[in-house]
C-alpha cells in the first residue's frame, strides 16, 4: 500500500501543501535575518496573530476572502510598528539580546491571544468554492489543499518577479551586494528593507489565515511551526528567496513522508538533514551571498 503510485502522489501533494505554508512563513524570516541581520524569533507570533485576526474578520464579515486580505494587511501594519519601535533600535545589538527580546515577544503575543480570544481551539471555515474535493488518480483530494499549493507557487513567482524586474528589487539586491556603496549612490536602502520587512510580516499573516482551515487556530500554534521555519531558513540560506523555497520543499517532503514511513524518526530525520547541510554548506544550499 505504502508504495502504490497513487498513495505516493497523494503524499507528495500533502508535502507540497506543507511546503507552501512553510515558504510563506519562512521567506519573511529569511529576509529579516539574511538582509537585515536581525534574529526575529517572534515571526511565528505574527503568524498566530494573523490567524486570529483572520478568524475575527471571517466571523464578523462571513467572508474568508476578506479575512485573507485584511489579516495580512493588519499584520504588515503591526510589523511596521514593530520595526519603528523595536527593530531599528535592536538591529545593532548583539544576537543574544535580539534573541532574548524577540523570545519575550512570543510570550507577550501568547498572553494577548489568550486575553482577547481565550484559551480555546478555533477554525476558519473553508471557503465554499474550495469546500469540496476533486478526483486525482482515482483518489479523493481536498480542493482547499490544492488552493494552498497554488497560492504558495503564485507568491513565489510574484516575489521572484518583484525582486528581478522592479526598481525595489534592484535596490534590495544592491543593498545586499554592497550596502555602503548603494547608499553612497543615493539609494534609499533603509526604506527598501523596511518595505520588504513589512511584506514578510504580511506573508506571515497570510500563512496564518490559509493554515487555519487545515491546522486550526489555538494559542501556541506559533511554536508548533516556528522550529520547522527556522530549519527551512538554515537549510535554504538566510536572505535567499530561492533558498526559502528549496528549504520549504525539502522540509515539507521529509516531514510528510517521514510521518508516513517512519513516524517515530520523522523529527530526527529533519534535524539530521539540517546537520548534513550545515556540515557541507554552512551558509545554506542557496545562500544570498554565494561562497
Amino acid at each position: 500500500m505504502f508504495f502504490e503510485p497513487t498513495f505516493l502522489a497523494i503524499q507528495f501533494l500533502n508535502g507540497l501543501q506543507l511546503a507552501s505554508l512553510l515558504f510563506l512563513l519562512s521567506v519573511g524570516l529569511s529576509v529579516v535575518y539574511g538582509l537585515m541581520n536581525f534574529i526575529n524569533l517572534a515571526h511565528g507570533t505574527l503568524y498566530m496573530l494573523g490567524a486570529y485576526i483572520g478568524l475575527t474578520v471571517a466571523r464578523e464579515s462571513g467572508s474568508f476572502w476578506l479575512a485573507l486580505v485584511g489579516a495580512p494587511l493588519a499584520i504588515a501594519a503591526l510589523g511596521a510598528l514593530f520595526h519603528v519601535l523595536l527593530l531599528r533600535r535592536m538591529q545593532a545589538a548583539s544576537p543574544m539580546k535580539q534573541v532574548l527580546v524577540t523570545f519575550g515577544l512570543i510570550f507577550i503575543g501568547l498572553d494577548v491571544v489568550r486575553y482577547i480570544w481565550g484559551d480555546f481551539t478555533h477554525s476558519i471555515e473553508t471557503p465554499a468554492i474550495f469546500s469540496g474535493s476533486v478526483q486525482l488518480l482515482g483518489e479523493v483530494y481536498p480542493s482547499y489543499r490544492l488552493f494552498v499549493i497554488g497560492l504558495g507557487l503564485f507568491v513565489f513567482v510574484a516575489l521572484y518577479l518583484g525582486l528581478e524586474r522592479t526598481r525595489l528589487g534592484a535596490v534590495v539586491r544592491a543593498g545586499v551586494d554592497d550596502r555602503e556603496v548603494a547608499m553612497s549612490l543615493g539609494l534609499n536602502i533603509e526604506l527598501a528593507f523596511f518595505i520588504v520587512f513589512c511584506l514578510g510580516c504580511g506573508l506571515a499573516g497570510l500563512a496564518g489565515v490559509i493554515a487555519a482551515p487545515v491546522l486550526s487556530v489555538y494559542p501556541g500554534m506559533d511554536m508548533s511551526i516556528l522550529v520547522l521555519t527556522l530549519i527551512v531558513v538554515v537549510i535554504g540560506g538566510p536572505g535567499s528567496l530561492k533558498g526559502a523555497a528549496l528549504g520549504a520543499f525539502l522540509i515539507g517532503m521529509f516531514e510528510t513522508f517521514g510521518q508516513v514511513f517512519m513516524p517515530a524518526l520523522a523529527s530526527v530525520i529533519i534535524y539530521a538533514l539540517m546537520a548534513v547541510v550545515l556540515l557541507v554548506r554552512p551558509g545554506g544550499l542557496l545562500p544570498v551571498r554565494p561562497g
